[in-house]
């Protein structure tokens, strides 16, 4: 019996964990809507941004004055980031600097943080499934050190 209990345990936790697994449409949906905001982006295609965003995403970046040393948080709505789209803004980006790399870093239920590496720039998403499909809630994004030279 004392052998039988721990072993009765394991099998327990791992059962848990099993079943908070996504399935490998969950992971293709999840790549496809950071694709679609990062390829929407360099098309200047705002629809396709659009659909991969939450209508109330914050997409924000830290800013640092670099006389005071103060730290502030600049904000971007998702309808102030489809204009921007619309407006062809990441269309001016060269094709052949056009990084869009995805990576996906962790899922757990209808969360996931994905991160993409773009020409420019460093985003870190928080995907959600909202109504059935996976949507940008959240975006932190960093400048590269050769774009904050510019």
């Amino acid at each position: 019996m004392r052998r039988v209990l721990p072993l009765v345990f394991a099998s327990a936790l791992v059962g848990v964990g099993a079943s908070h697994a996504q399935t490998a449409a969950d992971s293709a949906a999840i790549r496809q809507t950071a694709l679609d905001y990062i390829e929407g982006w360099y098309e200047g295609d705002a629809e396709r941004m659009k659909g991969a965003l939450h209508p109330e995403l914050a997409k924000r970046i830290v800013m640092t004055d670099p006389q005071s040393g103060e730290s502030r948080l600049q904000h971007m709505t998702a309808e102030r980031l489809v204009q921007v789209t619309a407006a062809g803004s990441g269309a001016r980006t060269p094709k052949e600097r056009q990084l869009k790399d995805v990576a996906i870093l962790d899922i757990f239920e209808n969360a996931a943080s994905v991160r993409v590496d773009a020409s420019d720039w460093i985003d870190y998403l928080h995907v959600a499934k909202w109504d059935g499909k996976w949507v940008i809630v959240n975006v932190l994004w960093e400048l590269k050190p050769h774009a904050k030279r510019r």
